[in-house]
C-alpha cells in the first residue's frame, strides 16, 4: 500500500470533523511551504528616490542625537 492510499485510509476512518481538521493541517503545511519571494533591503526600496547620504550625514545625525547624552567615561 503506498503512502497516499494510507493516508486516505486513515482519512476514511475519522469523523467529518476531524477530517475538517486534517484539511486545515494540510492546507496551513502547505502554505507553510510555499516559496516566499526574498525581502528586499531598505537600500533597494529606497533607490530610486535619489538620495545620497555620505557618512558625513550618518556622522552629523549621530552627534545632533547622542550630542547630549549623558556619558560616563569608564
Amino acid at each position: 500500500m503506498g503512502l497516499t492510499n494510507a493516508i486516505l485510509e486513515a482519512l476514511r476512518g475519522l469523523p467529518p470533523d476531524k477530517q475538517q481538521e486534517v484539511l486545515d493541517f494540510v492546507q496551513f503545511l502547505k502554505q507553510k511551504s510555499s516559496v516566499k519571494a526574498p525581502l528586499q533591503s531598505v537600500r533597494g526600496m529606497c533607490a530610486d528616490l535619489g538620495a545620497r547620504i555620505t557618512s558625513d550625514d550618518i556622522a552629523d545625525a549621530r552627534l545632533e542625537m547622542w550630542g547630549n547624552f549623558p556619558r560616563e567615561d569608564i
